[in-house]
């Protein structure tokens, strides 16, 4: 199984930005593609954004698309969720994911490995 540990969250205003990291260990980081997921409170968590193994693939949800952005730095064995203009509604606890293999898994199911997640407050 690969380690991963994210980081970057915070308490931001509606419409700033944040970028979180995941940082992985344990694995060859490049065998595995990547994804993001969020809870908000009282609600089940979603999916947010993918990146395959060699980046040169992504997909993000309808409701963060043209504001969020996966990228990934094998060398650094980390990927990160770039995330502009952030509203209240993107509150919640931010995870990272890994799955061995091809493709761009968006369903929880697929991924394998999960990070504790990272806590993203936007205030109003």
């Amino acid at each position: 199984q690969v380690q991963l540990v994210e980081s970057g969250g915070g308490l931001v205003q509606a419409g700033g930005s944040l970028r979180l990291s995941c940082a992985a260990s344990g694995r060859t980081f490049s065998n595995y593609a990547m994804g993001w997921f969020r809870q908000a409170p009282g609600k089940e968590r979603e999916f947010v954004a993918a990146i395959s193994r060699g980046g040169a693939y992504t997909t993000v949800a309808d409701s963060v698309k043209g504001r969020f952005t996966v990228s990934r730095e094998n060398a650094k064995n980390t990927v990160y969720l770039q995330m502009n203009n952030l509203n209240p509604e993107d509150t919640a606890v931010y995870y990272c994911a890994a799955r061995q293999g091809p493709g761009i898994p968006n369903t929880e199911n697929s991924f394998k490995s999960w990070g504790q997640g990272t806590q993203v407050t936007v205030a109003s």
